[in-house]
């Protein structure tokens, strides 16, 4: 029997407000707090919370054959509390069935993988205990950020634990091979790799409901006609995209969730095909060969690569900008920088920089808050700059900025020391009211 293994993104990231050169050094709140709640608000009501409850009630109907893993982003997860705690509830419950598996990937959704090692692995860490914390499950299996992955990338989640990764399943990587079977790392063979069938998911994700698509409209069974008639030595179908495909991009009246629902029910009954999550794919399955990913890939446009983050000057110059102050965060214990620096990180921000999107027609133009990369740019930096200024008052780069901050302190101390002593002696300038004389009794 072929698994399908099921597998859904959720990723939220705290989005910036518009932060002028002249906030710089005046005002350290750098987030639009009405669209990071409106946004999550409008996707839980019609992505989470009812796929939530959709699944909830297969894995009921279907006796715990319906299966599912999700990645949830440690922004998303906190998102979840400040705005829709309910979100979080209904994950919870689906953690309870024992047929959800939840995996690993960084805290804050970020490009470290590509850059510092222990920036990395510090978001692994942070994710995998909120993970736990939360659903009572320790990851082992790993999915990167937007599934970025090369060689080296899975021999350092195989040494950091892990069983195995999921990424895309590219062309220039597979070639002729299939996607559908289990692979390894080229650098350490213990490290399985699952890769993503791109034209099964993205038919789901991204033309589900187009009505020029010569396959609209899509039904049950017409997807699992499909999944019957690959190469019967093929063992695994690997379907992984955006949980907000199911609700958001592809609304509930297109019929979504009902292909949802007839599907999962369809392949229950099939002697053909069964649900896995990933771990027990991994654990059932024997790989088949090695895959080489000498140079990083991704799941994005029709690349493949890093290009949607990092193809342009100013998504690189923000990228080194920002992990120019790693070594600096090593040694910084404040808990608001800390917080900060995680969401600095989050690739949404290099993504708004991209000058792809007009080209490629990419449907994730939409989610992005400023009306030009070059304006994405600009307030990125201005946040980037206030926040070194911030990091230089308690970890400075070098003795002269060591000195100005010692400086700094001195001038903060005096400013708030002449601030209360204008305020006693505006108090004592006050004219005193005079008492009121007492009545005398006649």
């Amino acid at each position: 029997m072929k698994s399908i293994c099921l597998f859904f993104q959720v990723h939220q990231p705290f989005r910036h407000r518009r932060y002028r050169f002249f906030d710089i050094g005046n005002d350290h709140y750098y987030y639009d707090d009405y669209s990071n709640d409106a946004i999550l608000r409008k996707v839980a009501d019609k992505s989470y919370l009812p796929g939530n409850k959709l699944l909830l009630e297969l894995i009921d109907k279907l006796e715990g054959k319906f299966k599912v893993s999700f990645s949830i982003t440690g922004t998303a997860l906190e998102q979840f509390e400040l705005y829709a705690p309910e979100v979080l509830d209904s994950f919870r419950d689906l953690a309870k069935t024992g047929c959800v598996e939840f995996l690993s990937e960084t805290y804050s959704h970020s490009l470290s993988s590509l850059k510092d090692e222990n920036a990395f692995k510090d978001q692994v860490k942070q994710h995998s205990e909120r993970i736990f914390g939360l659903f009572g499950q320790k990851p082992r299996v790993f999915r990167n950020t937007e599934m970025i992955y090369s060689n080296e990338i899975g021999e350092l989640i195989s040494k950091m634990g892990y069983t195995a990764i999921l990424t895309e399943g590219a062309k220039q990587v597979l070639g002729w091979k299939s996607p559908n079977f289990v692979y390894v790392n080229a650098l350490n063979p213990r490290l399985k790799v699952l890769m993503r069938n791109f034209k099964l998911s993205d038919d789901l994700a991204f033309r589900f409901s187009n009505g020029n698509w010569s396959e609209f409209p899509l039904t049950a069974e017409k997807y699992i006609g499909w999944l019957n008639r690959l190469d019967k030595s093929e063992e695994v179908v690997n379907l992984f995209l955006s949980y907000e495909a199911f609700g958001e991009r592809q609304p509930a009246e297109s019929g979504i969730f009902n292909f949802l629902e007839a599907f999962a029910s369809q392949v229950v009954k099939s002697d053909e095909l069964k649900f896995a999550t990933p771990s027990e794919v991994v654990e059932k399955l024997q790989p088949v060969s090695v895959v080489n990913v000498p140079e990083s890939i991704s799941w994005a446009d029709e690349e493949r690569d890093l290009t949607a983050w990092l193809g342009n000057g100013m998504q690189k110059e923000a990228f080194n900008k920002l992990y120019e102050l790693s070594s600096r965060m090593k040694r910084c214990t404040d808990e608001n920088l800390l917080k900060d620096w995680n969401y600095l990180q989050v690739s949404d921000h290099f993504y708004y920089m991209s000058t792809k999107h007009s080209l490629d027609g990419n449907p994730n133009r939409q989610q992005n808050p400023f009306d030009s990369p070059y304006e994405a740019f600009i307030n990125y930096m201005n946040v980037l700059s206030d926040f070194k200024i911030r990091l230089n008052a308690v970890e400075p780069e070098n003795e002269t900025e060591s000195e100005i901050a010692i400086l700094q302190r001195i001038i903060q101390e005096k400013d708030e020391k002449l601030k209360k002593l204008e305020a006693d002696l505006s108090r004592l300038q006050k004219p005193k009211r005079p008492r009121n004389p007492r009545s005398k009794k006649s």
